[in-house]
């Protein structure tokens, strides 16, 4: 990123520990909804290159927060269900500005690529030219070799072996006879009480622990009743639809925040929930959700604003459009944001307990199966019509993880590479 002029950058780094025993001055909301919407604009590489691009504006160049306290918070998001990075991001804000400054850091960092995405949702149905499908087909290729690195990536990290292994493995085999949502779910769950009864997980370093400031934080007596609201919006619109209460635009709502609340493990573990939510009830069609799906690896951001464009194509009986758009939009982010804020005041004494981090663990094991799931069905069963397709997907593949290209470049090339196809009939 180019660094800019602002005054702020000329902060020094304070020592761990030191932002957080002494209050800071606040910051405007306006100065971090700038410096978000920077961020909007140019954080490619999805959430873990996410991280690295705050730590360098916010420990680094700002001095906003000190090490310590930056470790705790990307752990802390890195915890609850939603997508860590924007977590994070909303955090900082929050951190900074209260209310305010958490919703700014929001709306910076997501608008770019969901205004990206609703123009691309647009577009995909406004022309049927050979060059226009042939690069929609080169981005279905390219989602398989997202997926398919996002599974080895994260199989590495959360399922290397042992116990969270087999985890990972019975995950995959159970959701073979139990697909759906509520497979999925239900493997979530197993995989956490797995985790628990084995006694997963790794000892807390207390010692490192950090208490934010709170100037700006909600109050610990707010944090339950926001966890407790984040819960009730999971249970009353599933009851109220299955009442008949309640239109389409709840329909919507409730599908895209149970996908939202269920995520653990990074952003790409969202696919599965959101074929389920869209596909399965028949509002778009398998072929344009993973055309979305490939064009959202090519924008900045986080890949949760894929929901904009998936509200966007969301036929009747959903409202589609920019309504629509809105509305899983702002479902998608909703439970991550409650359980972040309602949390970050208990953080610290939460990641001392020994059962939280052992359930953690067998979640983060289950969800390598659900995304492995995935990555067969629906991605590699609708992106991969022949060999030459298959071809692509594994070149798409190691440029990805073996040659460490830019995503932006692998997006380009696949696309052009899906558009030459269409174009000549090879």
């Amino acid at each position: 990123m180019q660094r800019d002029t602002d005054p702020a950058d000329e902060i020094p780094q304070p020592a761990d520990g030191a932002a957080d025993s002494e209050p800071m001055p606040a910051t405007g909301t306006w100065e971090i909804f700038r410096i978000f919407l920077g961020l909007g604009l140019t954080s490619f590489g999805g959430p873990i290159a996410h991280l690295g691009y705050y730590r360098t504006a916010f420990v680094t160049r700002r001095g906003w927060l000190s090490e310590a306290a930056y470790a705790d918070l990307v752990a802390l998001c890195q915890f609850l269900p939603g997508p860590a990075s924007t977590q994070v991001s909303f955090s900082v804000g929050l951190i900074r500005g209260g209310w305010k400054g958490g919703l700014a850091a929001w709306c910076g960092f997501t608008l770019p690529s969901a205004l990206l995405l609703l123009l691309f949702a647009y577009g995909a149905g406004m022309t049927q030219a050979p060059a226009f499908t042939g690069a929609i087909a080169g981005l279905k290729i390219l989602a398989v070799a997202v997926v398919a690195d996002a599974v080895y990536g994260m199989g590495r990290s959360l399922a290397p072996g042992g116990a969270r292994l087999e985890i990972a493995l019975a995950a995959l085999a159970a959701l073979g006879m139990l697909p759906g949502a509520g497979g999925q779910v239900a493997v979530i769950l197993a995989g956490g009480l797995a985790g628990w009864a084995l006694s997963l997980g790794t000892a807390a370093d207390t010692q490192g622990a950090v208490h934010f400031q709170r100037q700006n934080l909600p109050g610990r007596g707010t944090g339950p009743g926001l966890v407790g609201l984040a819960l009730l919006l999971l249970v009353i619109p599933p009851l109220l639809l299955a009442a008949g209460l309640g239109g389409p635009g709840l329909a919507l709502f409730e599908a895209f925040y149970r996908a939202g609340a269920l995520v653990f493990g990074g952003g790409h573990v969202v696919l599965p929930l959101l074929q389920d939510a869209v596909v399965a009830p028949g509002w778009t069609d398998a072929d344009t959700f993973l055309a979305g799906y490939g064009a959202a690896q090519a924008v900045p951001g986080p890949i949760f604003t894929f929901a904009a464009y998936l509200g966007a194509v969301s036929g009747p009986p959903t409202p589609g459009g920019l309504t629509g758009a809105a509305i899983a939009l702002v479902a998608i982010f909703l439970p991550g944001l409650l359980l972040v804020a309602g949390t970050l005041p208990w953080w610290v004494e939460l990641r001392r307990l020994a059962a939280a981090r052992a359930i953690m663990a067998g979640v983060n094991a289950a969800v390598v199966g659900v995304l492995a799931a995935a990555l067969y069905d629906p991605v590699f069963t609708t992106g991969i019509r022949d060999t030459l397709g298959f071809a692509m997907a594994v070149a798409a593949f190691f440029a990805l993880r073996t040659w460490k290209l830019p995503v932006w470049m692998v997006v380009i090339a696949t696309a052009a590479a899906g558009s030459l196809r269409a174009v000549t009939g090879i």
